[in-house]
């Protein structure tokens, strides 16, 4: 879809974010806002393409509100950022669905539409975001669900389907538009330790085949030791770069 607004920079494409030594998100100085409330300050951090990284730290230290200010779902107070190749400062309402259509969003709680089946669900995700061919759509439909491993499941009710299996019909509706970026809150949050463990791999296999960057906020430290990557820590106002997770 042409952008016609002349109140901001067209974002940048995949390519161009590798030319740009492969960062899909730069932060300087940033402070953190829930509503009046600062929740995080002075935030640095880069995110380069294909890079998986836990967001983790106490409930209320500023997980949700960090992923929340990338996506645009709170507003940007002050600082420099540039997400997907958005300036987050001149971000405005028309700016935030081509921002999101730049990146995957996975939630705790699924937030699938409960009166339409798999396919429909992702159907409903591809026209929101402006596709319109058939069999494009189709096509794409195909490809995310044998991703995420539930190919058969494509013409099931969500309410017929596990825990689990909704987290990845989430997870394959991210990828619908081939995202530069996924953030993810607390996607096992809901799920037993087996298949909290079953997604989580799948997270790390699509990050490692598709060169798409994670940031998956979490507390379930259990979990993700099975899995070591870079760790960022929301502590007493700030975030923290605590290396990588052993």
């Amino acid at each position: 879809m042409q952008d016609n607004s002349n109140n901001r920079t067209p974002p940048a494409s995949r390519q161009d974010l590798a030319r740009q030594d492969e960062l899909v998100v730069q932060m300087r100085k940033v402070s953190i806002h829930q509503k009046e409330r600062q929740i995080l300050k002075d935030v640095n951090l880069d995110v380069r393409q294909g890079e998986f990284i836990y967001l983790i730290g106490r409930t209320g230290t500023g997980k949700t509100s960090l992923l929340k200010t990338m996506y645009g779902a709170l507003p940007f107070i002050s600082g420099n950022a540039s997400v997907v190749g958005f300036d987050l400062s001149s971000l405005d309402w028309r700016s935030v669905p081509f921002l999101r259509r730049k990146m995957g969003i996975v939630f705790q709680d699924f937030q699938l539409l409960t009166d339409r089946n798999v396919e429909d669900n992702l159907l409903f995700a591809l026209e929101s975001t402006d596709w319109v061919d058939e069999a494009e759509m189709d096509r794409r439909i195909t490809n995310v669900l044998h991703a995420v491993g539930i190919s058969e499941k494509r013409f099931e009710m969500p309410f017929r389907l596990s825990g689990g299996e909704q987290q990845r019909v989430v997870i394959a509706r991210a990828l619908l538009n081939d995202p530069l970026l996924i953030l993810a809150d607390e996607p096992t949050g809901n799920l037993d330790p087996q298949t909290s463990e079953e997604i989580l791999r799948l997270l790390h296999q699509i990050c490692q085949e598709t060169a798409t960057a994670i940031i998956m906020g979490t507390h379930d430290l259990h979990t993700i030791r099975k899995y070591p990557a870079r760790m960022l820590i929301c502590n007493e106002g700030h975030l923290i770069d605590g290396g990588t997770f052993h």
